[in-house]
């Protein structure tokens, strides 16, 4: 009898085992490119919080720039091979592993959020979300993107359910009360070869502070 295939919205520590298996890195070991590109708000000694970092490549990024890491992932084989990242990189990150949806979250101790591409099931987003922004400081940043339900039939990789999608209207209502937008934007574009979803994309890209008061 076949195996049920495992969902990422139910189980995802077993779905992103079976991706993260062997010794390529599936999205590569470059950092998301929205990410890198407000790269001028980071600082030394800043405190970063990304959840679902994988394979550890926007964490080894940013840690090597000076910033306090701490990466959360539910997949041990991702987690183990965003150590060996930091360690060939000579940088040191907390990297924990841990399903986020029971992961016990600080709140108010981080100046930054990288969410790079975390899809999760719609039943889960939004809470998730706030979860996630209360971990801000008064005037953290957060820096989202994300597929959005153009990408099916326009790009490569991604969830199959646009519930698991962002939309403008799914951002603001998650992160509402919690956060001031600075940007929010959707767009089509290309997405770097080297990550496993790389080619023609719609995604939305969201940067945010926490309010303050």
């Amino acid at each position: 009898m076949a195996k049920d295939p495992v969902h990422p919205r139910d189980r995802p520590g077993e779905f992103w085992d079976e991706r993260y298996v062997g010794e390529d890195y599936v999205f590569g070991q470059e950092p998301n490119v929205w990410m890198a590109a407000n790269a001028d708000l980071f600082t030394p000694g800043m405190t970063a919080l990304l959840p679902g970092d994988g394979e550890g490549r926007n964490g080894v990024w940013l840690a090597e720039r000076g910033l306090h890491v701490t990466t959360i992932d539910a997949s041990p084989v991702g987690v183990e091979k965003a150590r060996q990242l930091a360690a060939t990189r000579g940088v040191e990150i907390d990297i924990q592993v841990a399903d986020l949806r029971d992961w016990d979250a600080p709140v108010g101790a981080y100046d930054l959020v990288v969410l790079a591409f975390l899809h999760v099931g719609p039943d889960d987003r939004a809470t998730l979300h706030r979860k996630i922004a209360h971990t801000l400081k008064p005037g953290g940043l957060l820096i989202l993107e994300g597929f959005t339900p153009d990408h099916l039939g326009h790009g490569k990789g991604g969830p199959k359910d646009t519930r698991m999608m962002f939309t403008e209207d799914r951002l603001r209502d998650d992160f509402a009360d919690l956060l001031d937008i600075d940007n929010l934007e959707i767009l089509k574009t290309e997405l770097p070869a080297s990550e496993r979803h790389g080619g023609p994309a719609a995604v939305i890209r969201l940067r945010a502070r926490r309010k303050i008061g």
